[in-house]
């Protein structure tokens, strides 16, 4: 088959076509996340890199537990009023997740303020950690809004819209403040300029889904969904939502305490260059899950193993040559941002080769919270996470960054073998490659 005729049988494939356009735009977003982190790391010491690493990885601990799964259950709903035509509904469950979302972020603030600030300064060590910590809180409400809008725009159709916000733009604010930092030698305020991003993109994002949601005809709503609804379809997806996130945090956080804000940063940059692999999985597994959602609801198991079979494949197929071409050149890709970060060369190479593995394991995770087993995730996710810990606070202080790789991808398999298998047992459907 001729590069032509790739072209036209993509062109033809309404999911082939829509995977490629994200996949490139997710690329796209990789390139730039990379040139800027070598930015970074070549026009900031690593200590204040360091620092904007864990104010990162915070944030997007605290930020999952207030979101309560609604960047992922928003799909779910609209994959569910989609087969009963009454997308009109989008609206309120919208309005009702951004109410939650302000009380759950109003609620972490106040925790944080409750705590000692010594009692948290004293644990890592730092007499900056605190103040990182409390402007992160500060900072949790537009941090949501900024992902809830990102998956609106998805289940509203908006494929592109949503893939720039979440790719490109999301990262102009940072990108910009951060030069000027550099140009008026200001490279203290790294993470004030990181937080404040959030605060512009929620804004934006925000005036875009007011006018996507004036568009949306008016008709008779024949689906209401109530905030018990909301609650009790979402908090289970943000339960594994948060999960996820700490089996990609404690790594951050053992190091930081039991190394530096140096290792951290070392660290750091070869988990940011792995999200090249895994950018290929989430891309083809947001562009499935509503459709996932749709075909359970309406019994169409045919169709829906047929989704499942080819997003495992092409998943499995773009994965591997990306893996093979990081492991080779993995030295010179660290030493990019600088001789120091290639210090991370063996940790990186745990990383990436563990996550070409989990690959194969295809849309495991959609799939549960998209049927409506997102409790049965929970447990499994609740589980590698408990493994990871472990894992990271016997090893990390031992092995640091290796020890920190070795956590991350035992417990990775886990959770995704053990998903597979749940899967084919209970509804005899393989996920994973095949």
């Amino acid at each position: 088959m001729n590069t032509k005729s790739i072209f036209e049988e993509i062109c033809r494939n309404p999911f082939l076509k829509q995977s490629f356009v994200t996949l490139f735009l997710r690329i796209s977003g990789a390139f730039i996340l990379f040139g800027f982190t070598v930015f970074l790391t070549k026009s900031f010491s690593p200590k204040i890199v360091g620092q904007y690493d864990f104010a990162r990885t915070f944030l997007l601990v605290l930020g999952s537990i207030c979101l309560l799964g609604f960047d992922q259950s928003i799909l779910y709903f609209k994959g569910k009023l989609a087969s009963k035509k009454s997308l009109e509904e989008l609206k309120n469950i919208y309005s009702k997740m951004v109410v939650m979302l302000f009380l759950t972020s109003l609620a972490a603030l106040l925790m944080v303020l409750i705590i000692d600030k010594k009692t948290i300064n004293d644990y890592f060590a730092d007499d900056e950690v605190y103040v990182i910590i409390l402007k992160s809180s500060l900072t949790l409400f537009f941090s949501g809004i900024s992902m809830l809008n990102t998956e609106i725009f998805r289940a509203l159709d908006k494929l592109v819209i949503a893939e720039l916000f979440r790719n490109i733009i999301k990262y102009v604010p940072l990108i910009l403040g951060s030069m000027g930092l550099f140009y008026f030698k200001k490279e203290t305020y790294l993470v004030d300029v990181f937080l404040i991003g959030f605060v512009v993109l929620s804004i934006i994002s925000s005036m875009f889904v007011f006018i996507y949601f004036q568009k949306i005809n008016s008709v008779n709503i024949v689906e209401k969904i109530s905030n018990k609804e909301i609650f009790l379809k979402s908090y289970p997806i943000a339960i594994s939502g948060m999960a996820l996130f700490l089996l990609m945090s404690f790594d951050i956080m053992f190091l930081k305490k039991y190394r530096n804000d140096e290792t951290v940063a070392f660290y750091s940059v070869g988990v940011k260059i792995m999200t090249i692999v895994s950018i290929i999985i989430i891309t083809i597994n947001i562009t499935i899950s509503a459709k996932i959602s749709e075909y359970f609801s309406d019994k169409n198991n045919r169709e829906l193993a047929k989704i499942l079979k080819n997003s495992s494949r092409t998943i499995f197929s773009i994965t591997l040559p990306v893996i093979v071409l990081l492991s080779i050149f993995s030295e010179t890709i660290l030493s990019f941002f600088g001789q120091g970060y290639v210090a991370a060369k063996q940790a990186f190479l745990i990383l990436i080769i563990g996550q070409g593995i989990c690959s194969a394991f295809g849309s495991s995770s959609v799939y549960l919270n998209m049927t409506g087993r997102q409790h049965i995730y929970q447990i499994i996710l609740i589980l590698a996470v408990m493994i990871n810990f472990v894992l990271n606070r016997f090893l990390i202080p031992i092995y640091g960054m290796t020890g920190a790789a070795i956590a991350f991808v035992a417990s990775s398999f886990f959770w995704n073998f053990v998903s597979a298998i749940v899967i084919y047992r209970k509804d005899k459907i393989k996920v994973f490659f095949h």
